[in-house]
């Protein structure tokens, strides 16, 4: 067990040092555009992405507009379960975020969505809905990148496939975004 915890930690570590800091930087400044332009701040992915993107808006949402004076407007799509499991039902599940996006989202306003494989059907169609109607566009991708690494104006790239490191380090990601603005006062 000592082992495969060592080995597990290591690539974890590998995962981490493949986070490209000059894009990080980049999606900070994206996040900071969309706050400086009081625009909205859509954050989209499923299963462990989908809790990520939950946690992010809270910490965004609540610490990080605690400490920027002004608030962030920003929402996971994922937390309805009402609206998805109905849009889910009533027409497909590769329309969940797409429907809620048609009913809130303007031209400028900031979709970030976050997967491993990066071929999700419902983030693919959202991300192209999002490009097509002139939203700002993210994807947090794994080493597969996918459809999602193709079609966003930013993509940041884990260089693993693992679906648990993937994930955490998206998540440090996540943290990162916020913490810059708890930690560091927005100009």
């Amino acid at each position: 067990m000592r082992t495969w915890l060592s080995q597990y930690i290591e690539a974890q570590h590998k995962a981490l040092d493949s986070v490209p800091l000059d894009a990080v930087e980049q999606l900070i400044e994206t996040v900071r555009q969309a706050w400086n332009e009081d625009r909205q701040i859509f954050v989209i992915g499923n299963g462990g992405n989908a809790a990520s993107g939950s946690h992010f808006a809270t910490d965004l949402g609540k610490g990080a507009s605690d400490v920027a004076g002004r608030r962030f407007r920003i929402i996971t799509l994922a937390d309805n379960v009402a609206w998805l499991t109905a849009i889910g039902n009533d027409y497909s599940y590769d329309d969940v975020f797409v429907r809620p996006l048609e009913n809130y989202a303007r031209p400028g306003d900031l979709l970030i969505a976050s997967s491993v494989s990066g071929n999700s059907p419902n983030l693919v169609k959202a991300v192209e809905w999002a490009r097509a109607k002139d939203l700002r566009t993210v994807a947090l991708v794994g080493a597969k990148r996918g459809k999602l690494a193709e079609l966003a104006e930013q993509t940041i790239v884990v260089d693993d496939t693992h679906y648990g490191r993937v994930e955490d380090v998206q998540m440090t990601i996540y943290h990162l975004i916020c913490y810059a603005f708890m930690e560091k006062k927005p100009a």
